[in-house]
């Protein structure tokens, strides 16, 4: 009886100590989530664009970008077959968004970690925990993240 009483309050408290995730962000690197693009700074090119260039290549099935004061985060999931070309899809990628809007400085990732961080990006500005002001010292944050690993 007293086997069965401590296992249930570990089972408890083992279940209240994780962090609540929403939906998106959890099912993020399962499927595709299509998160919608988020343009911190109003000036210049449309985000919506720039999703639409970057789904229009095959190898590309989810696309989240983010649009702050100086930089364009644009962080992409590739297809399983196609991960052998990884190197070969990020430049030819970076090259058609540079020619495309060269007033742009874009910073373009594969990387399962920067996608996800930019998903949990768009989810805390949708519920109003973050402000542009704070979103854009994160989009900085995710974009060093991005340079550090490469």
């Amino acid at each position: 009886m007293r086997a069965v009483i401590y296992l249930l309050t570990a089972v408890l408290l083992a279940g209240c100590g994780f962090q609540k995730e929403r939906e998106d962000s959890r099912l993020a690197l399962l499927k595709t989530t299509n998160p919608e693009p988020i343009q911190i700074e109003r000036d210049g090119i449309s985000v919506e664009k720039i999703r639409e260039e970057v789904e229009a290549i095959n190898e590309i099935y989810d696309a989240a970008v983010i649009k702050g004061d100086h930089n364009v985060l644009v962080a992409y999931k590739v297809r399983h077959l196609d991960r052998f070309q990884m190197k070969k899809i990020e430049k030819s990628l970076k090259e058609r968004l540079d020619k495309e809007y060269g007033d742009e400085t874009f910073v373009v990732s594969s990387d399962y970690k920067i996608f996800l961080e930019a998903v949990r990006l768009r989810e805390d500005m949708d519920a109003g925990k973050t402000n542009e002001k704070e979103a854009d010292k994160r989009l900085h944050e995710i974009i060093r993240l991005k340079r550090e690993k490469t």
